[in-house]
């Protein structure tokens, strides 16, 4: 069957700009440069808020100074990958949340899938951390292997970090193109979720577009990306203990911890 021609002067569908989408790939393309340089705890070390927020938290907190450059890369996730969106979707677009993946339903078959990528991942993190380019990386807060507010501090603001991953990338931007892109939209949004793996062990950025593509269909599938969340965190920590349990021992690691 062939396709009919269009008519002189006009423009297939697919070629038309659309409100929704540009609003969506212009303030992704702002949140990520935005991120890269004032959200990282890099950022925060070199600045003078480094030094105001511990003189402000007072002596008590000063033993946890390298942690909370950490603390606040969790805290900049949540404001720019989560906060920010959030006020586009409800203010600019004027859509409800839970059609960007806002939502969650605890039914087994939306669950499964995540159980399984779990079940999958924890050997190959197992796997991963006998190697020297994961054990360098990971934990990134080196002070975590002292245990107590300095494990769990930090696994804490982790967290943020990954709601706000998921949130950016499986929410805000997979949701926002899905519309227009339909399932394409999965991999438009995990090359920058690749390219944020940058400067990590090589295998993991590899890992990362196997990841992107099975955590995006997922969310397209339950129309939540919140388990993927859960998953992330949950794949994070498993590699911080693998790693420290191979520096000093699993009894002494669980020990510190807890």
């Amino acid at each position: 069957m062939t396709r009919e021609p269009l008519p002189p002067g006009a423009e297939p569908a697919a070629a038309r700009l659309d409100r929704r989408t540009v609003v969506v790939l212009v303030t992704a393309v702002v949140l990520l440069i935005v991120f890269e340089y004032w959200g990282l705890a890099g950022a925060f070390r070199a600045s003078s808020w480094h030094q105001r927020a511990l003189d402000w938290l007072g002596d008590g907190y000063a033993e946890y100074a390298d942690l909370l450059p950490y603390q606040y890369w969790g805290v900049a996730s949540l404001v720019i990958r989560v906060i920010v969106p959030f006020a586009v979707v409800a203010l600019v677009l004027r859509e409800p949340l839970r059609e960007w993946g806002w939502k969650l339903k605890p039914r087994w078959r939306d669950v499964r899938p995540y159980v399984l990528f779990l079940a999958v991942m924890i050997p190959v993190v197992a796997v991963m951390s006998l190697m020297g380019s994961f054990q360098r990386k990971y934990p990134f807060y080196d002070g975590a292997v002292a245990g107590g507010w300095h494990f769990w501090g930090f696994q804490a603001f982790y967290g943020l970090q990954f709601l706000g991953v998921e949130a950016f990338f499986r929410g805000f931007l997979l949701f926002g193109l899905e519309r227009r892109l339909g399932w394409y939209a999965i991999g438009v949004s995990t090359i920058p979720y690749v390219m944020i793996h940058f400067g990590k062990p090589m295998p993991e950025t590899f890992a990362a577009i196997v990841a992107g593509v099975l955590l995006g269909w997922m969310a397209l599938r339950t129309r939540s990306f919140l388990w993927g969340v859960a998953l992330h965190w949950t794949v994070a920590i498993t590699m911080d203990l693998a790693v420290l349990s191979r520096e000093l021992g699993l009894v002494e690691t669980l020990h510190r911890i807890f």
